[in-house]
């Protein structure tokens, strides 16, 4: 069970700023941005390499559930999503999320 898992489940307070039956969407602790909001699905899907066929309306959700949070966030100047993939990716738990970041201008190339 990942840390993930236990928030969706309330084992772990988090800082949820949206939620419906398919995804969560919270703040994150280690935020890089003014503005750091995970959004994952409910369903434990490990990253975007594990996702199969039956996913493509679960992952439409959830790309569309982006451009709602951040307008409810205040990012009309703009944002940006990112997807780690792997260790060398950047993942680091083990459930697939979406991290939503704005707030301030954002450099690039971003690693």
């Amino acid at each position: 069970m990942t840390i993930f898992t236990k928030i969706i489940q309330r084992e772990i307070p988090a800082d949820i700023v949206y939620e419906d039956d398919l995804c969560l969407a919270f703040r994150d602790i280690n935020a890089q941005a003014p503005t750091h909001v995970l959004i994952i699905p409910k369903e434990p899907i490990s990253s975007l390499d594990a996702l199969q066929s039956e996913h493509q309306e679960l992952m439409g959700h959830l790309l569309l559930k982006v451009s709602e949070v951040a307008a409810e966030l205040g990012l009309s100047n703009g944002y940006r999503i990112t997807v780690n993939c792997g260790e060398e990716g950047g993942q680091s738990v083990d459930h697939l999320h979406i991290h939503l970041m704005g707030g301030r201008k954002l450099n690039w190339p971003p690693g």
